[in-house]
């Protein structure tokens, strides 16, 4: 039958969609099915399938196969145009339209568009953003035909547009491998699908080359690697494309003639990342060499002060780089208030920075002044084209907090800005998680014994009654927690995941909020893992239907398998320098607007930001979010999912020690006892980085 879609209810990970349709024939029914993929409401469908009865849900059409079709029926067309999908047409405008023109109303947009200017409100500006969403909604729909053609997700159709515009039919055709790396969610395997129906032999030197680049950069993002060595390199992708390994290292050594990779030794670098570490060893050993410009004159010492704290105070008085490192309840916070303190008494220019927002807030609570986010104090946006162009910082002392998640590239940019003689002065946990980004660049400074450092080790009074602090550091040495704990680490075992996840959405929305009386928002709830009941994907979703429902006065918008709703907790996962937005922010969705096809969302800090619905992917959901995502951040109650389940590679222990320390009041593990072991006593891979060894040869 054809079919129009009125609403979208559900999407899930493997894209099966159920929604609402009317047709002439049923004026309102549910269909459901995978093949329903990328729909959205207003289209109008030809759906093939069986009349089936659910068990909870009732009567629904099962649908086997869907195409779009143009719509005809005059309430079809209103329909379409009054969704939101074309951008600029409400459901008002939507009527206007529909009553001058009637069922010809789509045949005047799309061949004669002048014509939309005899309906009132429609001028010349109007027009012209009709015409140009018109004629967009009809490229992202020939490129779900096509993609679904290749046997690929339809819902990659609108974010190919947005980076290839009006081309993007003729790169999915010609050159798929150029939407690895520049579209989210496409790699080489979806890429070699496409690439290999269209008749791309499988020894294509091109297919070659894309899946070594590919393999380079998924070692990048997803472990953290600056290299692999050509061996493990040739390995993998010997593995994705199935060809023979000589032919392999010819294409290998094209890409290190073409200049794309470098070759040092036993590593094979992108050239970007090779650049970078390249650029930050040298950068460095400038700050080191560099010639104070600090002037000292005598200080009182403060007696509040141990002795590890008072040699750490003199070191970044008379170091240009140097590294305060330990775990929680050590006085960090305080030596460094004291430093920046003592600096600014001698009158010296003093900024304290971090990674993220959250990082930067919490730095200026603990120390009781202001501190930035790092890409705030470097303050402009990048050349594009040029790597390391940055506008030198004007400080006396530069302190970087939480500097465990400095990765290659950020830390490239603030060293080159840092002007010779500054003191740089690096603070972190190094038993905390690396970076996202590729690169492990605290843990790499500690490795070089020329640089200044001292470690904190003592706990301090105040912080020894803290059951949290005695689990973390019972963790960092490899040591299972007492069990099952109490006064602010709990660990409740449960063995079946899904039981899990269901008594993590109890504890979060319900049981911590009544005992503690406080609102479900004080509650974050963090996942070793993505995937699986346990996961931040499935909890996320869990977690959204409980404490944001959906409501009539609640306007929202599917992308993909996640709906935004008027009232989410969100999170920007990429750093945008045009809104003013970094990696690791929170903030709410403040305004959703189907017609502009935009939300808005206020970040914490109070900063407005708009995201258009092509967007979306630059945001997560922020209600169950990943260990690696809560880096930088304290929340005064965790709960956590710990289950040997599809994440239970990530299980580590320097996951376990950075969720536990994210907690300020309680921290309540839920899960398995073996997984929780498993956690404790396996030590994570140290990741493929050089910078400790050029810094080491330059430092002589």
């Amino acid at each position: 039958m054809e079919a129009s879609v009125e609403q979208l209810v559900y999407v899930r990970e493997d894209e099966y969609t159920v929604a609402r349709m009317s047709s002439e024939e049923v004026p309102a029914f549910v269909a459901s099915g995978r093949a329903l993929a990328g729909v959205q409401p207003g289209e109008t469908l030809s759906l093939t399938g069986t009349w089936e009865e659910h068990p909870r849900h009732g009567r629904r059409l099962a649908v086997t196969a869907c195409e779009r079709v143009t719509p005809s029926t005059v309430r079809a067309i209103q329909l379409y145009l009054g969704s939101g999908l074309i951008r600029g047409i409400g459901p008002r405008l939507a009527h206007a339209i529909v009553s001058h023109f009637g069922a010809d109303s789509l045949t005047v947009i799309d061949t004669a568009p002048e014509r939309l200017r005899e309906v009132v409100n429609i001028g010349p500006v109007r027009q012209a953003q009709i015409v140009e969403a018109w004629r967009e909604q009809k490229a992202v729909a020939a490129l779900m035909v096509a993609l679904q053609g290749f046997g690929a997700s339809p819902l990659l159709a609108a974010k190919i547009y947005q980076v290839f515009g009006a081309q993007s039919l003729e790169v999915l055709t010609t050159d798929p491998y150029q939407l690895i790396g520049r579209v989210r969610g496409i790699a080489f395997v979806t890429a070699d699908r496409i690439a290999l129906r269209c008749g791309v032999p499988e020894t294509s030197p091109q297919r070659i080359k894309a899946a070594l680049l590919d393999r380079l950069e998924a070692a990048a993002t997803g472990g953290g690697h600056c290299y692999l060595s050509p061996t493990a390199l040739v390995t993998q992708t010997v593995a994705v494309v199935q060809q023979d390994e000589e032919l392999v290292r010819r294409q290998l050594d094209a890409l290190r003639a073409d200049k794309r990779v470098v070759v040092e030794a036993d590593a094979v670098y992108l050239r970007e990342l090779h650049d970078r570490e390249v650029k930050l060893a040298a950068e460095l050993a400038r700050l080191l060499r560099a010639r104070s410009t600090l002037r000292l004159r005598p200080y009182a010492e403060d007696l509040s002060l141990d002795d590890d704290q008072r040699a750490a105070v003199t070191m970044a008085l008379t170091s240009t780089v140097s590294v305060i490192t330990g775990g929680p309840g050590c006085g960090k916070s305080h030596t460094v208030k004291v430093i920046a303190a003592t600096v600014r008494a001698m009158g010296g220019r003093v900024t304290l920075c971090a990674p993220t927002g959250k990082a930067a807030k919490r730095l200026s609570e603990l120390t009781g002044q202001r501190a930035m986010t790092v890409h705030r104090m470097l303050a402009h946006e990048p050349d594009p084209e040029a790597l390391f162009d940055e506008a030198p910082v004007q400080a006396d002392l530069i302190v970087v907090d939480e500097a465990s998640m400095l990765d290659l590239h950020l830390a490239t940019r603030l060293c080159t800005a840092v002007l010779s003689g500054t003191h740089l002065l690096f603070v972190g946990d190094s038993d905390q998680l690396p970076s996202i980004g590729p690169g492990s660049v605290l843990s790499d400074l500690l490795r070089v014994e020329a640089v200044p450092r001292v470690r904190l080790t003592r706990v301090f009074r105040q912080a020894d009654g803290s059951a949290i602090i005695r689990a973390a550091h019972s963790i960092r040495t490899g040591e299972l927690p007492a069990l099952p704990g109490g006064g602010g680490f709990w660990f409740e075992e449960m063995d079946d995941p899904d039981e899990v996840a269901s008594r993590v959405v109890h504890l979060a929305t319900e049981a911590i909020p009544r005992k503690q009386g406080v609102d479900p928002g004080q509650v974050q709830v963090l996942c070793p893992m993505r995937k699986g009941a346990a996961g931040t994907a499935e909890l996320g979703r869990r977690l959204q239907e409980r404490l944001n429902p959906p409501a009539d006065d609640k306007p929202e918008h599917w992308s993909g398998p996640r709906v935004f709703r008027l009232g989410d907790r969100v999170m920007p996962i990429r750093n945008n320098y045009d809104k003013g937005v970094f990696n690791g922010e929170t903030g709410t969705v403040t305004a959703l607007d189907p017609i502009e096809r935009t939300l808005e969302v206020r970040i914490d800090d109070g900063e407005v930001v708009t995201y258009g619905f092509d967007e979306l992917d630059d945001l997560t959901h922020a209600y169950a979010i990943s260990v690696h995502r809560s880096q930088g951040s304290e929340y005064p109650f965790i709960v956590a999912p710990v289950v040997v389940e599809a994440g239970g590679i990530m299980l580590r222990r320097r996951l376990l020690y950075t969720l536990v320390t994210r907690a300020r009041s309680w921290v309540v593990l839920v899960g398995q006892r073996k997984a929780l072991e498993l956690a404790v006593h396996r030590l994570g891979r140290r990741r493929n980085t050089s910078l400790a060894a050029r810094l080491a040869y330059h430092l002589g």
